[in-house]
């Protein structure tokens, strides 16, 4: 049985204040924490759980974050932005997702890093009025009294003086809640605050790592902090004959079989970034289509969730020389033994190459690691 998948709203419609002389006129979201901007962090980070849709509720110089992200495709998440003609705050804008999204939800704050399992966290059954707060310590946070000083028991959230833990910005809420919310602006916190003192808010500590970069203190931390929590070695994986078995351009679901000892390789690397770097040719030769290879990676990705391995991103290249298909015929140098693929996910994430490794089943793997300097193994050979 596939799991389900489910949504999460972004909320980065805010103008970041506080931190203005660091955004250089972008809206606070995409600012630059060393090479990436925050918003792609975030999203990069999400992407590897079972999510169907990611909606960015955007606000001050929304167009900006919507002609990077609108109708994207992450990892086999697709996004979609969405641009206030109005200011409505962070509770206010919920109301323009509540026909579009899940019945169950994430709603996760645009200026906030928490790596927290959302998968885990979804198993959760809220009822129409509850509210699923995740929560962590306050390290440095003091200035909104409606976010700190929670207390916790048997998982129902209260207002507490003496304690250390707060609001974490990622909330699991129920698709019927949003009924009662307005459509002029309004504050989510204001609102969960209220809820709180209602009894209506549950949720759980998570010691996960956690920033966020609304103040100049914290987005200064993160741009030392958190590059080096998020620079790791990576495993950069072929798929067909190394992943997965093949018979010849495999793209139906029943045909889907994982190579056994491949996966019980891969596990022996903690705390390494998983990417599935793949030619497709098949889709140039017209043998399948883009969105049959999605739907097949959306599939094997679940399966491999499903044996705790995530997927951190997926690059593939479809283009072909002679390919049977117009828009795919063309020379590029994504297609291996070209190393464009590999370029761009050093680009786009903060990667320990020195430690890193590519495995793969044939010579045109092999040449690609060697051009883009990663030590090889091939699947043969484990």
């Amino acid at each position: 049985m596939k799991p389900k998948l489910y949504d999460v709203v972004i909320l980065a419609g805010g103008k970041g204040s506080r931190i203005k002389k660091f955004s250089k006129f972008k809206p606070k979201p995409l600012i630059n924490i060393g090479k990436i901007n925050f918003l792609q962090i975030l999203i990069q980070n999400l992407s590897k759980f079972n999510i169907r849709k990611i909606f960015i509720m955007a606000g001050y110089k929304g167009n900006q974050i919507k002609k990077k992200f609108h109708k994207k495709k992450i990892n086999c998440v697709d996004i979609e932005c969405i641009v206030e003609k109005k200011t409505l705050g962070t509770g206010g804008c919920l109301r323009l997702i509540e026909n579009k999204v899940s019945n169950k939800f994430f709603i996760v704050n645009g200026d906030t890093f928490f790596d927290i399992n959302l998968d885990q966290i979804y198993k959760n059954k809220i009822l129409d009025h509850q509210f699923y707060i995740c929560l962590t310590k306050n390290k440095n946070y003091k200035s909104n009294k409606q976010l700190i000083l929670l207390g916790l028991k048997n998982k129902k959230i209260f207002f507490k003086n003496s304690s250390a833990l707060i609001n974490g910005g990622t909330y699991l809420f129920n698709k019927k809640t949003l009924k009662k919310f307005s459509n002029k602006k309004f504050s989510l916190e204001s609102f969960l605050s209220k809820e709180i003192k209602k009894g209506n808010c549950f949720g759980n500590y998570y010691n996960e790592y956690f920033i966020d970069i609304g103040t100049p203190k914290n987005l200064k931390l993160a741009q030392s902090e958190l590059v080096n929590y998020l620079k790791k070695p990576a495993l950069f994986l072929d798929r067909d004959k190394t992943l997965i078995e093949d018979n010849g351009y495999t793209y139906q679901i029943k045909d889907l079989r994982f190579i056994k000892k491949t996966l019980r390789f891969i596990k022996k690397f903690k705390n390494f970034y998983f990417f599935i770097v793949t030619n497709q040719s098949g889709i140039a030769r017209g043998y399948f289509t883009e969105n049959d290879f999605f739907k097949f990676q959306l599939y094997l990705k679940q399966k491999l969730i499903r044996k705790k391995i995530y997927i951190d991103y997926l690059i593939f290249c479809p283009f072909l020389r002679d390919a049977k298909i117009n828009k795919y015929r063309k020379n590029s140098s994504y297609r291996k033994p070209g190393n464009s693929m590999i370029k761009f996910l050093e680009k786009a994430f903060f990667i320990n190459k020195k430690k890193s490794i590519m495995i793969g089943n044939s010579l045109s793997d092999e040449r690609c690691a060697k051009r883009s300097k990663l030590r090889f193994i091939n699947i043969q050979d484990i």
